[in-house]
């Protein structure tokens, strides 16, 4: 996949890229155009239309990395996935088109929003990340898990970290980073993406693939042979970001929006309607 394809999506009925159209499009992006207005997330102030989207359309980053948040429709080809509502509902309330400036990897994620080549994103809460950064609470709740062979003698998450073990981890992605910070004997092997993660760990002989446990569930049935320890080694906290220079109201409506999906039943209404299990609608933040 290029570093980023991207797709821009209209305010109206249609998503299109420059190949190709899809009418009748059920994404939240595809929703009618609200005028902004003063006040809060709800209807936001010109300043802050600007400040979220200054080109006149909001370019989200979406990760197809993790298929919890987005994955392509194998129908149309086009993007689909909860993040993607999330951005097209977002573009709406602020009265602007939306664009989806899609990746492979959450690390070409976030570093398409840091050097502002998108003006949102949605990535899982991080320090690291957090440095250029402007978090909201998380919508999402995702369990990171560990993969081994079926006759691998381990037997918990607690027995991974031993001198000598390999671990194969998506690069850049949050099990990654957490991964790198709390492993303290086990050796790291980075993936090219998430999705590769077990594929890797295959090719590698590696003793454990890293990451979340849906991608890892759907892997080990395809494959067979192999099976997840029982228990998470993390939750990862899935959340929207915004540059931190783009100001702290900016981040402020960002944040009144993500909770206001979750308090309005739309986080939980994009997960059912996308068939997405193995994660769950995280609490008011």
């Amino acid at each position: 996949m290029p570093s980023a394809v991207r797709w821009p999506c209209c305010s109206g009925a249609r998503l299109r890229s420059s190949s190709r159209s899809t009418s009748g499009c059920s994404s939240a992006c595809c929703s009618p155009e609200t005028p902004a207005r003063e006040g809060d997330a709800t209807n936001p102030s010109p300043a802050i239309v600007a400040r979220l989207a200054p080109t006149g359309t909001l370019r989200a980053a979406i990760n197809l990395g993790n298929p919890i948040l987005a994955g392509i429709d194998a129908a149309t080809g086009a993007p689909r996935g909860v993040s993607i509502d999330l951005a097209g509902e977002l573009a709406r309330r602020l009265g602007v088109g939306v664009e989806l400036v899609v990746f492979d990897t959450a690390g070409k994620s976030v570093d398409a929003v840091t050097r502002d080549q998108a003006d949102v994103g949605f990535f899982a809460i991080d320090p690291l990340r957090a440095a250029e950064i402007a978090f909201t609470a998380p919508y999402l709740l995702i369990e990171g898990c560990y993969l081994v062979r079926a006759d691998s003698p381990l037997r918990g998450n607690e027995e991974v970290d031993r001198a000598g073990r390999s671990v194969v981890v998506g690069q850049g992605s949050a099990y990654d980073l957490h991964l790198t910070r709390e492993l303290k004997q086990a050796s790291l092997v980075r993936a090219p993406s998430s999705p590769l993660v077990v594929q890797t760990f295959i090719e590698r002989g590696a003793d454990v693939a890293a990451g979340v446990k849906q991608q890892l569930e759907a892997d080990a049935r395809r494959l067979g042979g192999l099976r997840l320890l029982d228990g998470r080694f993390m939750v990862i906290r899935q959340a929207m970001g915004v540059p931190k220079r783009r100001g702290e109201a900016a981040a402020d409506v960002l944040r009144e929006f993500v909770e206001t999906m979750k308090a309005e039943g739309f986080v939980a209404a994009a997960l059912a309607r996308h068939g997405i299990e193995g994660a769950s609608v995280a609490p008011a933040g």
